[in-house]
């Protein structure tokens, strides 16, 4: 297999609005974060954290496109020193094509070429913008007409705009993979993609990033269908190179929460167990904001370590077989449920507090990810919304799926999901059985969500509800907040009880 010569970073920062607490980069005292801002949010998450790469965010947003120019300027002996593409990495996620309108995708692409030209101009020795991420992707071919779109405008601007200096007509793309499905057959994707990829350009690929989501794969299908799509797709995607022997290195997107991956300071070695092969991790806004500065440093350092020595597990086709037909019946009983709560949640949703320049989520600049036919708010608004009303959503179907299966799928599942009882356990003490109650008694399908609570706790043996002090001001405030009707109070409760649980959404 291939030996590469670039440095694959093991720590992304993003830009997921998860926080509760002002970020300690802010003189101010508010937790939000502009598009502007973002700017000295890269820079300090590279040099006060150490963190390796931070992802540029395009998609749905507003994104400042002078961020190579401001960061080279404002903090030029940094990077000479760290130069970005060799030593630090900033990758932008560009706007899915498919999914919302384009205005955005050549102004992203011509950032990138923009910012190989102040490189060379600084005689820097890399060109600090090579790589980009495409969300949504569906198809080999999508991965293709992005990288060609950007060869054809780089060679477009050295024979026209530039003198003496010729762009690189180069953007290796990294594919976002969100739902199951596509997860499951990121090999047969990837495959594809090699075959054009060499046909297209003339040239093999070196090696393969590979991005899978952890929070709207959990919002379209819920918790238990998430993590067994994480977990397949890190198996598979490890038998895949070693079929093609080409070096993959995955990348998965998750946030604070269990439901979108659980990747705390507090909780490394857990986290490092439950993705196994992974070599690139998401340190969201709430990792790095919501702990003591000290302890994220320190929580990156180990986190770095473990996905540096981190391997694959192998698993059988029968066992492959099982954990689908598991994640399956899983994601039947969260649609089969949620449809249902979708109009108690609304107002909730529409309260939650915000964190970001974020575009109109549905429209002419936006895209809207639906579940059956609803248009959802985004992953972290959604947990928050359920967490605020004490009624965490990984319960919801995985109760009545775990009790559904037969001994074998059981074991199989328990398995390859060693902290099941661990994270279960902890996620109880923010179930509110007074708020619960009290969405039951006007909408009979909460019912549902209980039953999912009760069979967790008939398996897992687990206390419900506040365990301190904290815990049981967290549990009065949803009681709270399933009862106002006024919005500025709702967000007020919301933005106390984030606070309360150390991350947002």
């Amino acid at each position: 297999m291939n030996k590469i010569t670039r440095r694959i970073p093991n720590i992304m920062g993003t830009q997921h609005p998860d926080n509760a607490s002002v970020p300690f980069f802010k003189q101010s005292r508010s937790p939000f974060i502009s598009a502007y801002k973002e700017v000295d949010e890269a820079f300090s998450n590279f040099s006060t954290l150490d963190t390796d790469e931070y992802m540029w965010d395009w998609e749905g947003k507003h994104a400042d496109s002078a961020v190579i120019d401001r960061l080279y300027s404002e903090h030029y002996a940094y990077f000479k020193k760290n130069q970005l593409g060799r030593d630090k990495f900033l990758t932008f996620r560009l706007p899915n094509i498919w999914e919302e309108k384009g205005y955005s995708l050549m102004q992203a692409m011509a950032t990138i070429l923009s910012a190989e030209d102040f490189a060379k101009d600084l005689a820097f020795d890399q060109r600090p913008l090579f790589e980009a991420i495409l969300p949504m992707a569906q198809t080999a071919e999508q991965l293709i007409e992005i990288e060609d779109k950007f060869a054809k405008l780089a060679n477009f601007k050295s024979a026209e705009f530039t003198s003496g200096s010729n762009n690189t007509a180069r953007l290796d793309m990294i594919p976002l993979f969100e739902g199951f499905d596509t997860q499951l057959n990121a090999p047969q994707i990837l495959k594809k993609y090699l075959a054009l990829y060499e046909k297209t350009f003339n040239r093999p690929l070196e090696y393969l990033r590979v991005f899978l989501a952890g929070s709207d794969s959990a919002l379209s299908n819920g918790f238990m269908n998430s993590i067994i799509g994480n977990k397949l797709a890190l198996t598979r995607l490890a038998e895949f190179s070693d079929q093609v022997d080409l070096p993959v290195f995955p990348i998965a997107g998750t946030g604070s929460t269990i439901f979108r991956g659980g990747l705390s300071p507090r909780w490394i070695k857990r986290y490092l167990e439950e993705f196994p092969g992974l070599k690139t991790a998401t340190v969201q806004s709430a990792f790095r904001y919501d702990y003591p500065t000290d302890q994220v440093k320190s929580a990156i350092k180990e986190l770095r370590t473990g996905l540096q020595s981190s391997q694959p597990v192998s698993m059988t086709a029968a066992e492959q077989t099982i954990l689908i037909n598991v994640a399956e019946k899983s994601a039947h009983y969260y649609h089969e449920t949620l449809d249902q709560l979708i109009v108690d949640l609304q107002p909730i949703f529409d309260a939650f507090p915000k964190r970001r320049d974020r575009r109109q989520h549905v429209g002419i600049l936006g895209y809207s990810r639906q579940v059956d036919g609803y248009k959802m708010p985004r992953a972290i608004t959604f947990t928050g919304s359920l967490y605020s009303i004490g009624v965490p959503p990984e319960f919801i179907g995985f109760g009545r799926a775990l009790m559904s299966l037969n001994a074998k799928e059981l074991a199989i599942f328990i398995q390859h999901y060693p902290n099941l009882k661990h994270d279960f356990t902890h996620l109880a003490r923010y179930i509110s059985q007074d708020a619960l109650a009290s969405l039951s008694a006007k909408n009979p399908a909460w019912l549902e969500v209980k039953k999912d609570i009760d069979d967790m706790q008939a398996i897992l043996q687990f206390e419900i509800g506040p365990q301190n002090a904290k815990e049981e001001e967290n549990d009065r405030l949803a009681f709270d907040l399933v009862k106002v009707i006024d919005a500025p109070t709702r967000t007020l409760l919301i933005e106390k009880q984030a606070l309360l649980r150390g991350f947002l959404g």
